[in-house]
């Protein structure tokens, strides 16, 4: 099977390229940037925009299913910047996929798409999209996802779509050095007590691989679904920033702030950033983040395991312990 990754220098197109090599796919990667070191593992490269339909079309003519990992996340930036990658960057590779006969396209989404400000325990796929969102990221994602779910069977391409819940592992760019970088001037926000879950990269490639696998039957349950993608274990996410900062020798943050004043904050800091254009980078808080920061959002992930045949690895600790023998 030739297959397209889209984002495939990024951290989870990454993992999505190594399993296709492992299960003998021949695999094609889409990105803004060369990749020289997959193009000498035989991985065929293409260079190119997702806001580019020509460039995106080159990329998906000739392969047989398309794994759309690509994005612009996080939380700053204006809205174009997201809306150009995320909406019309997904409305590309559907045109392509419909224009050259690609029969399968997962779609990588993100809970995010049903942010809605209240803690989610042990949420299922029931939830609606959110509304008023605090940012772009999570606004575009929940578009993209909307238009790649009703494109489903559209000129015979079937469609899933993933949403893996906060990427970590080895070569992880966002989350722990994120973490690390900011540790100083953390502050636990909130009781302390939420529980969020994490998804090893492995276990959100493997995910998509079980995804190209079910949209290939009949009938599949999979067609025009969206799955919840998770380590199936749920953490109390202080304790496990601060066990993560003392295996590394760092001092464990301790120091607290209540939501709303966090919220508050993070407005403040918004409005700073959006009228002072010399302030560099982004905010060190937002709402959006200081609620995620605070708030239960762990998912229900039964559905994939009963659709797609899901089965997260039970021990992560020889992943944790290889994660931080990186690190160091």
């Amino acid at each position: 099977m030739r297959l397209l990754v889209t984002g495939g220098g990024g951290f989870l197109g990454r993992a999505l390229i190594e399993l296709g090599l492992a299960r003998g796919h021949a695999l094609r990667a889409f990105g803004r940037r060369p990749q020289p070191d997959l193009a000498a593992r035989g991985v065929e490269v293409v260079t190119g925009d997702l806001a580019d339909a020509n460039a995106v079309a080159r990329a998906v003519r000739g392969c047989d299913a398309v794994l759309h990992a690509a994005a612009k996340a996080g939380v700053w930036g204006s809205a174009d910047s997201y809306f150009q990658p995320n909406v019309l960057g997904t409305r590309h590779v559907l045109a392509a996929c419909r224009a050259h006969g690609v029969g399968r396209l997962v779609y990588t989404s993100t809970p995010s798409v049903v942010f809605d400000g209240r803690a989610h325990a042990g949420a299922d796929e029931s939830l609606p999209y959110g509304q008023n969102f605090p940012c772009h990221y999570p606004r575009t994602k929940a578009l993209a996802e909307q238009e790649a779910l009703a494109a489903h069977r559209a000129d015979g391409l079937r469609v899933t779509a993933l949403r893996p819940h906060l990427l970590w592992g080895r070569g992880d760019p966002h989350l722990v050095p994120r973490i690390l970088a900011r540790a100083p001037r953390l502050r636990i926000v909130g009781d302390g007590r939420n529980r969020v879950d994490l998804t090893h990269v492995r276990h959100a490639a493997e995910a998509h691989y079980l995804a190209l696998a079910a949209l290939d039957q009949p009938n599949s349950p999979a067609g025009g679904r969206a799955y919840f993608i998770s380590d199936g274990q749920p953490v109390v996410l202080w304790d496990w920033i601060n066990t993560l900062l003392r295996r590394l020798g760092r001092p464990p943050v301790i120091r607290r702030i209540s939501l709303p004043a966090a919220r508050a904050a993070g407005w403040a800091l918004e409005t700073a950033w959006r009228v002072l254009p010399f302030l560099p980078g982004e905010p060190p808080l937002t709402r959006f983040v200081a609620t995620e920061l605070a708030k239960d959002h762990w998912y229900d992930i039964s559905a994939a395991r009963r659709d797609l045949g899901y089965a997260p690895a039970a021990d992560l600790s020889p992943q944790m312990d290889d994660l931080l023998a990186n690190l160091r």
